[in-house]
């Protein structure tokens, strides 16, 4: 059971009781500190932690309109995303970023990710390959660069780390320069030398250190070794989407006084978000996060070059329909999607038969002509067709008119979203987190 399917269930519980009274609260809080230590976060942490969302949700009067059940639920929010620190702003700006870590830790994809997220930004990149310790690094953080679209510097066959920094920098003219170190299996005096001597030489801006969720608490000993060593600005953590001790990595770095600035989600290049803790809670308890949900669909909007004016106007089509279909894909997996929209506990089943279905859509949709994509009415009363479509697609003809229906309700809900303003001013507020008596809605 991971963190979060735990924290709603321990909450699950405020929700079911008859009245909740000092008796419910501190089973509640009980509930949660067992879930905390089970997610490999400190003992200590947590015991604090505990006391402090005793004491407000017993002491601390509610907010009007506010009833009992959610005072509890802001308060745990509240305290959680305390303990974990605040919500990184980068610097959007000419910048250097030292990379650092041990063997395993993503140091090298997440080079790439953080080259994707600020060329996305509109600022020029260059990779610098200063790990001379790991056989084939120079060649991985090159093809890692070209897929990045960024700029690669290094040196094959020097041994002198500081040596490559020194002339990269020499030449580079790009605005973010990102330099991958050398790791090892663990931190010892050799590494820190060198990464002293590259600190000495490079001069970074950022120097964030590279951690993957598995490790947990050990977190906190290699914040401190590194951050000893040369003073760290921050730390990304990887492997956030699949790890049961994401929660212990990211308190043990909060207890280490080091901020966490970035986490990685998944393998893919775009897989890397701003670390908000706020957020990162609410997704954990289950609130909807449509500010990222929207930030995501424009997003995919703006790459897939959806045709706007066609959805505007009075021409929403299978073809659109069919271009947002591969739009949604393109979102990611739906789990992550529903988790947004504030749904984690959709059940994995459902989800995977979701993907499937759109998967068996875009397939019919493939199997129609150019006339048929754009006349949805050529379809409707025309069963040769509709079982052309089938064999086509490998499907059945059923098959073909649930896609139609599924057609006909989007087709629907854009003409009300277009000509009915009620309803889109509606859609508006809950867009910006208007969800009355939400911690943080809004925010």
């Amino acid at each position: 059971m991971d963190l979060g399917t735990g924290l709603r269930r321990a909450l699950k519980k405020l929700t079911g009781a008859a009245l909740v009274d000092e008796r419910v609260v501190r089973e509640t809080v009980k509930e949660i500190q067992r879930v905390l230590i089970m997610g490999d976060m400190n003992v200590a942490l947590v015991s604090e932690l505990s006391k402090r969302i005793e004491a407000r949700a017993l002491d601390e009067k509610a907010l009007k309109g506010v009833d009992s059940r959610e005072h509890v639920v802001k308060v745990v929010y509240e305290e959680l995303a305390a303990m974990l620190g605040e919500k990184h702003e980068p610097k959007i700006a000419k910048q250097k970023i030292m990379l650092l870590g041990l063997f395993g830790s993503g140091k090298t994809t997440t080079a790439g990710k953080l080259a994707h997220f600020f060329k996305k930004k509109g600022l020029s990149v260059a990779m610098i390959c200063c790990d001379v310790a790991r056989p084939a690094a120079y060649e991985q953080l090159q093809q890692v660069a070209e897929r990045a679209g960024a700029h690669f510097y290094g040196k094959k066959g020097e041994i002198d780390a500081s040596k490559i920094a020194r002339e990269a920098l020499a030449q580079a003219k790009e605005d973010v320069l990102i330099l991958d170190s050398a790791g090892r299996s663990a931190f010892d005096d050799e590494l820190s030398h060198e990464l002293k001597q590259i600190n000495a030489e490079f001069k970074p801006d950022e120097k964030l250190l590279v951690l993957n969720a598995d490790i947990g608490q050990v977190a906190k000993k290699q914040a401190d070794e590194f951050n000893k060593a040369v003073g760290l600005t921050g730390v990304i953590i990887t492997k956030m989407d699949g790890s049961g001790k994401g929660g212990g990595a990211l308190s043990a770095v909060a207890a280490s006084g080091t901020k966490v600035s970035f986490i990685g989600t998944g393998e893919k290049q775009e897989d890397l978000e701003l670390f908000d803790a706020k957020k990162f809670v609410g997704r954990l308890l289950g609130f909807p996060d449509l500010e990222a949900l929207i930030e995501k669909v424009n997003e995919v909007s703006a790459e897939s070059k959806i045709d706007e004016k066609a959805l505007l106007e009075d021409k929403f089509t299978i073809r659109t329909f069919y271009e947002q279909l591969k739009a949604a894909k393109k979102m990611g997996p739906l789990k992550g999607v529903f988790q947004m929209l504030g749904a984690p506990d959709i059940p994995k089943d459902m989800v995977e038969q979701s993907e499937e279905k759109l998967k068996a859509y875009e397939v019919m949709i493939n199997s129609m002509t150019p006339a048929e994509r754009e006349d949805v009415a050529l379809l409707k009363k025309n069963r040769s067709r509709l079982e052309r479509i089938a064999r086509g697609s490998g499907r059945k003809p059923e098959d073909v008119r649930d896609l139609l229906s599924q057609f006909e309700k989007v087709q629907k809900m854009m003409g009300q979203f277009k000509h009915n303003r009620g309803f889109r001013r509606q859609m508006e507020k809950m867009m910006k987190g208007g969800f009355p008596g939400m911690p943080g809605a809004g925010n």
